[in-house]
């Protein structure tokens, strides 16, 4: 069976289907002439704004997904940084949102299965940032989102990922 979906989105739109993912790893890039995995520029949305293209642009080798033992790794195979935020990367009680840069060539785990469990016994917070999934992961490509950036929400970055994971 699979262990997660992705969901490909421009600003507040999503593009394409959800793309399930079986296999322990999978690439998510723009476009290559050989590779296998999430190709998101085959995905045809109309009229994208010029920051969407430019933003596109700098994805390339995107990232490498994969599932391990301990929880979900990122690898940032792009020649320019990812944004990611998750629950398990969040400080407990914490109400400001967290969002690590990576920068290229560098991997961070995304998601951690031991980290979850516990945080699945926590109250439920209120989220400014739209709905709330304790088993989701967003990554923004080159562009970062939260506190310390001009875009507050994750809907204003041009190009990211929505990674839901199978519980």
């Amino acid at each position: 069976s699979h262990w997660c979906n992705v969901a490909y989105w421009e600003h507040r739109t999503r593009v394409g289907r959800l793309y399930t993912v079986y296999e322990q790893s999978v690439s998510i890039f723009y476009d290559l002439p050989q590779g296998n995995g999430f190709c998101l520029g085959q995905l045809n949305l109309e009229n994208r704004s010029e920051t969407v293209r430019r933003t596109r642009s700098k994805i390339g080798y995107g990232i490498l997904l994969s599932k391990e033992p301990d929880g979900v790794w990122a690898y940032n195979r792009s020649d320019h940084p990812i944004f990611v935020n998750s629950p398990t990367l969040d400080i407990p009680n914490c109400r400001t949102l967290i969002v690590r840069k990576v920068m290229p060539g560098y991997s961070i785990k995304v998601f951690d299965y031991e980290k979850s469990c516990l945080l699945q016994h926590t109250a439920d917070l209120d989220y400014a940032d739209g709905p709330y999934d304790p088993n989701s992961v967003r990554i923004s490509f080159a562009k970062g989102w939260g506190p310390c950036y001009s875009r507050q929400f994750i809907t204003s970055c041009p190009c990211w990922l929505e990674i839901l994971l199978s519980n």
